[in-house]
């Protein structure tokens, strides 16, 4: 299906029985190619190399990578447990929806 990145895990009470639970938020991972903010003329790689030198001085805003939130998921602790992954933010995975369930894989690093 797509790949997913875990952007968000937080602690929160589940509100039916009072118990603790984890709040997990999935954003889709998109490889996006985006084109040259400035033409490769002289004249633009100089204003690129300008406005490089005021974001990393913090006078410019850096331009963020956006997610698309795939899937946000609450679970209790019992719940998390057969899940039968541990979750950390910016792991990303492969997900498949099939036949009306969701898998999760991990993608390793080098594949």
């Amino acid at each position: 299906m797509g790949k997913v990145k875990v952007n968000r895990i937080s602690s929160v009470t589940d509100p039916l029985t009072g118990l603790p639970a984890k709040q997990i938020e999935l954003v889709e991972v998109r490889d996006v190619r985006r084109p040259d903010m400035f033409p490769s003329s002289d004249e633009g790689r100089v204003v690129q190399g300008m406005v490089s030198q005021l974001q990393a001085m913090g006078l410019m805003p850096q331009i963020r990578e956006f997610g698309f939130s795939k899937v946000i998921m609450t679970l209790t602790e019992p719940e998390y447990d057969l899940l039968g992954i541990r979750l950390d933010v910016n792991e990303v995975y492969d997900l498949e929806i099939r036949n009306g369930s969701l898998s999760l894989k991990k993608i390793t690093e080098g594949t």
